[in-house]
């Protein structure tokens, strides 16, 4: 079945073993590996450790200049990791200009979150821009075709309640 039916495609070893055999992606739900859980576990401490350095930068720097400096280090991280692959790079034309919008809006948010971080309060901004994943679920249900479980609906509302306490 090609990518393009709703298949997530199957690139390595470990991305197979994030997956169980499922017949459409609707029906089934992909099955999280230790591994998947553990990366999001580095990707949720770096980012909590990021924002809390990104709010002391503000503090000393123009947040303009935060963001780039921080960005910066970022992308470096990032050239230095595909640098070290052994896997071919792929330039196929909407995968390009797909990433190339998402870094548009990860621009977009950079910038209002840097604003945010020097004008408010952290643990308010960053609480707020960390309800991305909102934003996410509603398009994904809606452009991807992917399905909402009551149980993804209770933690969207969980989420909010999360929000209106810690802005009060």
């Amino acid at each position: 079945m090609p990518a393009s039916a709703g298949r997530r495609p199957r690139q390595t070893a470990v991305a197979d073993r994030c997956f169980d055999a499922y017949s459409e992606p609707d029906t089934v739900r992909p099955i999280m590996s230790r591994y998947a859980v553990s990366l999001a576990v580095v990707a949720m401490l770096s980012w909590g450790v990021w924002t809390v350095i990104a709010n002391e930068a503000t503090r000393t720097i123009d947040p303009e200049l935060a963001m780039i400096l921080s960005y910066s280090a970022a992308v470096a991280v990032a050239v230095g990791y595909v640098s070290v692959l052994n896997d071919p790079v792929s330039l196929e034309r909407t995968g390009v200009v797909l990433a190339l919008a998402a870094g548009v809006f990860a621009g977009i948010g950079a910038v209002a979150f840097y604003m945010g971080l020097n004008s408010g309060r952290a643990g308010i901004v960053t609480t707020v821009s960390a309800m991305y994943f909102i934003v996410a679920v509603v398009l994904a249900a809606i452009f991807l075709g992917e399905s909402l479980a009551p149980t993804d609906l209770l933690g969207i509302a969980f989420a909010i309640l999360a929000v209106v306490l810690l802005a009060s």
